[in-house]
């Protein structure tokens, strides 16, 4: 029994142990477990909150190690299933100096592409009152079908259901079916979190508020659009909220996004109304903000995802 339930990747992030190189030109790289959805359970946990993850690993030594790290934080593996035909993903990231990132992934297939509905935990979905996944497991089957399943499971289940539409362009086969592949579950999530880069890509419009209001659809509750270290603006089906961010020295940005909606899932758990009332909104944001700027001052996703001390803490000092 857990209260958020986060489904999709769970694999191993790769990071240069330098800052402001090229892959060809990193010498040495730091293992680090990752992918974001379990970034939010883990997230998730640290903060305090009941959290479980689902997906798949390979039954390989890296699909072990993933596994004990989501246990060791005290996040649910019930749903998480070994594959015995497939590895478990890796992918090497490249840091610039100011922290942002380029991807080099390895899964052809990896395990967590090979997650099907037969394998989807029904009870464990049907226990959780917030259902949270993310896009890269609607790229190909039967891990779209597992996705589609889950999500149909969750709403019926009566679930809040929060989606990440995580833009990973060099997984998908073109910018068509990524546009689509992100889109076609829009319908069906009640909160969504989107960086400002990603809602420019799925609706074309450079301005935030053009762009938020065209993707904007009856079944959401919350739109949020993250903005760096500029913060985010909030939407929902009347007014907008600018909520600002948190100057920090950023190391790696890896999972500062997946950093954020830890914190505002684990808002919206505590405070339910809050979509419709803004100053627990941006009281909410605040704290995401919190988690999100941490998590960039180390190298690595999971690694560097805060407690809810020192989340607390670095509040009160800023």
């Amino acid at each position: 029994m857990v209260d958020v339930l986060s489904f999709g990747e769970l694999l191993i992030d790769f990071v240069p142990t330098t800052s402001g190189v090229s892959l060809t030109e990193a010498k040495a790289f730091k293992k680090a477990p990752g992918g974001a959805p379990a970034n939010v359970a883990v997230g998730l946990a640290r903060l305090g909150v009941n959290a479980g993850f689902m997906g798949m690993v390979g039954d390989d030594a890296f699909g072990h190690f993933l596994v004990d790290v989501l246990k060791s934080n005290g996040v649910s593996t019930q749903g998480v299933r070994f594959s015995g035909v497939a590895r478990t993903a890796l992918a090497f990231i490249s840091l610039q100096k100011n922290g942002e990132r380029d991807f080099m992934f390895y899964r052809h297939p990896s395990a967590d592409m090979l997650y099907s509905p037969q394998d989807v935990d029904v009870a464990a979905i049907r226990s959780a009152k917030i259902f949270h996944f993310g896009s890269i497991t609607l790229i190909g089957e039967p891990s779209r079908s597992a996705t589609l399943f889950a999500l149909e499971t969750a709403r019926e289940a009566g679930c809040l259901i929060s989606y990440d539409p995580n833009l990973r362009l060099n997984l998908w086969p073109g910018e068509k079916e990524a546009r689509e592949g992100m889109l076609s579950v829009w319908d069906q999530a009640h909160i969504i979190k989107i960086s400002d880069e990603e809602l420019e890509f799925l609706s074309g419009e450079k301005d935030i508020e053009k762009g938020a209001r065209s993707l904007w659809r009856d079944t959401l509750k919350l739109l949020v659009v993250t903005r760096g270290s500029k913060g985010v603006t909030c939407f929902n089906a009347h007014t907008q909220l600018q909520v600002p961010g948190y100057a920090v020295k950023a190391v790696d940005t890896t999972g500062a996004g997946d950093g954020f909606v830890a914190g505002l899932l684990a808002g919206m758990l505590a405070h339910p109304e809050a979509v419709q009332d803004e100053a627990v909104l941006r009281s909410i944001c605040q704290r995401a903000n919190a988690v999100g700027a941490l998590t960039t001052t180390r190298r690595g996703a999971i690694p560097a995802l805060p407690t809810l001390k020192k989340v607390v803490q670095f509040q009160r000092s800023n």
